[in-house]
């Protein structure tokens, strides 16, 4: 019962770290102890973090606490390691590396011998630390691996290493069928590889704070990104409150101008109304006069009350009224519009630039993604494009879903918009394209323009300067039905390549290369661009064939 009592006391005061008896025994805020190693290794792999835990409770602490060492279990650790037997622990499991020299229930190894070839605990290893002869002996950790410095053939420590065949031999392999390799002793060797390896952890350690350099350069843009974003944001919202407040102004002005005017006019006509029923009280009364005269017997009193009776004094003020069909406020509206298509033309222009300068701000140079071998590949970039039909010709059709576009002989039904091709069978795509995209186009029939273009490019009038490709504003691969050819700032280039009616579209807008493939079976390049791309660009299609030819942005998976 006793010995019982002791191995239950050893576990009382081992530590939940290492399981073993406590090893300069430190306590931690919350009241837990643990070897003053095994805590600090423990907290070292917290330190990213900046939170530090007990591993027992889970408390944590912030900042590290300094664990305070406890010298009263440190007395009685020493005075446990004195009394009884090893408690069930200290015996080797399946996992541990077991003393050679120990009799029945083998104790855990402390230490292996590299000269001896075995594995010694603590109490069959003190030989080592007490005899001359063996102080010699090289001690490592426990290993299960001691019987693979033994060579196979001759059964001895290998203790030298064949450079030849780059392997550890025994003295005896070294004169024999080693006698004529570069051979060397084993700690020649080591010696020659720790040097080596030091270069090695040098130029990585140099990488590591070259690494850490750059990463606080990062950290460092990040936080001037986020102040300068904070700092544009509050800026232009400001800026954007003034044009509101100016708006708002305007819109005051004009409604109090209008008003204005209407009270004017309107006291103007009140004033003329007034006038003209007077003039119309006096009219009736001279012409009651009139009447009554007209009906006089007395030929004598007729003829000579009928000169006064008959004169009508002034003239009269409904002669000197123009009153005509007016417009009234249509024209101050017909203004208002005006200025409100002025100022969109001005906001769509702009916030192209906008968009630009914001695209434009980046930490790190642009690495261009590798341009993708496979179909597969290509389409981990796909995107969803759709048509914009505020920028169809009227003679194009898009279908319902914004994707097909058809060339048909009559104009279709369309809103007029500043955005709309005039004079040629072209569209664009409703979304802006930037970073990298694959998109790809399936042509029936007729003459295809597949395009990308900047959004400034011209869309009213006639003159080739509008047509993709004919300009430095688009590029475009044609399509014709014997031929390609693509198309830049009005240069054409002759293309070869296998006939398909898909073609595919890869943009790398950041890395400005912009690449066409002809899809079938298998992908072939049939034209690469490397540019600059200013400005984001949208997807361009046009026909120029007969009726009835079509293009549509096809589905990928």
């Amino acid at each position: 019962m006793a010995q019982k009592g002791v191995q239950l006391n050893r576990e009382s005061f081992s530590c939940s770290i290492c399981l073993d008896l406590l090893k300069d025994p430190v306590t931690i805020p919350c009241g837990h102890s643990y070897c003053r190693s095994c805590i600090k290794a423990h907290w070292d792999g917290e330190d990213q973090r900046g939170i530090h835990s007990c591993p027992q409770c889970r408390q944590t602490f912030k900042p590290r606490p300094v664990p305070v060492k406890s010298t009263m279990l440190a007395d009685l650790v020493e005075q446990l390691k004195k009394t009884g037997p090893p408690a069930d622990h200290c015996y080797a499991g399946p996992e541990d590396v077991a003393c050679d020299v120990c009799s029945g229930r083998k104790l855990k190894a402390t230490k292996s011998c590299l000269i001896c070839l075995a594995s010694f605990c603590e109490k069959h290893l003190q030989p080592h630390y007490d005899s001359a002869p063996f102080r010699k002996h090289k001690l490592v950790k426990p290993s299960k691996k001691l019987q693979e410095n033994i060579c196979s053939v001759h059964g001895e420590v290998m203790q030298m290493f064949c450079r030849t065949d780059q392997k550890s031999i025994c003295y005896l392999c070294s004169v024999e069928e080693h006698k004529v390799h570069d051979t060397v002793s084993a700690a020649a060797e080591r010696t020659e590889r720790q040097r080596e390896l030091e270069g090695s952890r040098q130029q990585i350690q140099q990488r590591i704070q070259d690494a850490e350099k750059v990463s606080e350069l990062l950290q460092q843009e990040v936080e001037a990104i986020h102040r300068s974003a904070d700092k544009t944001v509050e800026h232009s919202q400001k800026i954007f409150n003034e044009l509101i407040r100016l708006l708002q102004k305007r819109s005051s002005d004009v409604k109090q101008q209008i008003r204005s005017q209407q009270e004017a006019e309107g006291s103007r006509v009140k004033e003329l109304q007034e006038k003209l029923e007077q003039e119309i009280t006096e009219l009736k009364r001279k012409d009651a006069e009139l009447k009554q005269l007209s009906h006089t017997e007395d030929h004598s009193q007729f003829l000579h009350s009928c000169p006064s009776v008959a004169a009508l004094r002034g003239s009269p003020h409904s002669s000197s009224i123009d009153v005509r069909p007016l417009r009234h406020f249509e024209d101050v509206t017909a203004a208002v519009s005006e200025l409100r298509d002025i100022l969109q033309d001005i906001l769509r222009e702009e916030w192209t630039n906008i968009s630009l300068r914001v695209a434009e701000v980046d930490v790190l140079l642009p690495q261009p993604e590798p341009e993708p071998t496979s179909r597969a590949g290509f389409l981990r970039y796909s995107c969803e494009i759709t048509l914009d039909p505020n920028t169809a010709n009227t003679l194009l059709l898009l279908s319902e879903g914004k994707r097909k576009v058809t060339l048909m002989n009559y104009p279709q039904f369309y809103f007029d918009h500043p955005d709309r091709f005039t004079g040629w069978f072209q569209v664009l795509s409703r979304e802006s394209l930037t970073g990298c995209c694959y998109w790809e186009v399936e042509m029936g029939g007729g003459g295809v323009g597949v395009a990308v273009a900047y959004k400034n490019i011209r869309r009213a009038g006639g003159g080739d300067d509008g047509i993709f490709g004919y300009n430095d504003k688009s590029w475009a691969l044609y399509c014709g039905p014997n031929r390609y050819s693509f198309r830049y700032n009005n240069m054409e280039t002759s293309i070869s390549g296998p006939r398909a009616s898909r073609v595919g579209v890869y943009l790398d807008h950041r890395a400005g290369i912009l690449s066409f493939y002809s899809v079938s079976g298998t992908m072939t390049l049939l034209h690469r661009v490397q540019t600059t791309f200013t400005q984001p660009l949208c997807a361009g299609i046009r026909l120029y064939s007969s009726s009835g030819s079509s293009a549509e942005l096809c589905k990928v998976k």
